[in-house]
């Protein structure tokens, strides 16, 4: 390569420049992507201050708890929806409020996909086929069939992944989503909320039979070990769009006082 009188390379000066501007036009590009990625994310979830994989199913899908509201509100609050798989469309008043505005007033968890793998396949039944809602100790009991219990109580990886969560959480109310029963459960520690909550909701007070006998179930564990209070709320077949994405939101932050 030719050598100019000063001993400096002759492309040595000019091609410097070219590597030096190709840096910064990397780096700026790079800074750029991140700069806009970041706000993308936070316009899309401003509800959300927080996120926890709490287990994980039998075929090895994350369940997840997603953190709402402010964490150091008075009232803490756990939503669960998809206990039962193949009830889906209640799971879309925990997904809008996740995917929604910015909530306040309250220290909310979701968790809109209980059994992931129940929901996957359309199923009641985890891929255990245990109905996770029998897999609880409190009152368990040995059945089969559509509300099989499992073997042993608390045998279900996605019953000790939500028993762990609570225990952490340690939450005043905990609302577990069902269909198509339609109404709120009178079986619970006080019937001045069920009735709040059903006034709220729109929804009839009910005595929920379990077909015969309620056993090993989460409101019945977690009532009977924790201070706070578990309800069962169940919705119809097929409630609208409108009434599981917009309604039900406003009417269930209502009821403790939060708003977004």
């Amino acid at each position: 390569m030719a050598v100019i009188s000063d001993g400096i390379r002759s492309d040595g000066i000019h091609g410097w420049r070219r590597r030096a501007l190709a840096v910064i036009i990397a780096l700026g590009v790079a800074v750029t992507l991140l700069i806009n990625s970041a706000p993308a994310q936070a316009v899309q979830r401003p509800a959300v201050i927080g996120k926890r994989v709490i287990g994980h199913s039998v075929q090895g899908r994350s369940i997840t708890a997603w953190h709402l509201g402010n964490a150091h509100a008075k009232t803490t609050v756990v939503l669960i929806a998809q206990m039962h798989g193949n009830e889906q469309r209640v799971a879309s008043i925990l997904y809008s409020l996740r995917d929604g505005k910015a909530i306040t007033g309250i220290n909310l968890w979701v968790v809109p996909s209980y059994n992931p793998d129940g929901h996957a396949h359309d199923t009641r039944q985890n891929a255990h086929g245990v109905d996770l809602n029998r897999n609880y100790p409190t009152g368990w009991r040995r059945t089969t069939g559509a509300y099989n219990s499992g073997k042993k109580a608390a045998s279900e990886p996605e019953t000790r992944a939500m028993m762990k969560f609570l225990k952490r959480v340690k939450p005043d109310y905990v609302i577990s989503f069902h269909q198509p029963l339609h109404g709120v459960d009178l079986l619970t520690k006080r019937k001045s909320f069920s009735h709040k909550l059903a006034k709220a909701l729109k929804l009839p007070n009910k005595r929920f039979s379990c077909d015969g006998g309620c056993h090993g179930t989460l409101t019945m564990w977690f009532n009977h070990n924790f201070h706070g209070e578990a309800i069962t709320v169940e919705y119809g077949s097929t409630p609208s769009r409108d009434r599981m994405r917009h309604k039900a939101v406003t009417q269930l932050l209502g009821v403790f006082g939060a708003k977004r």
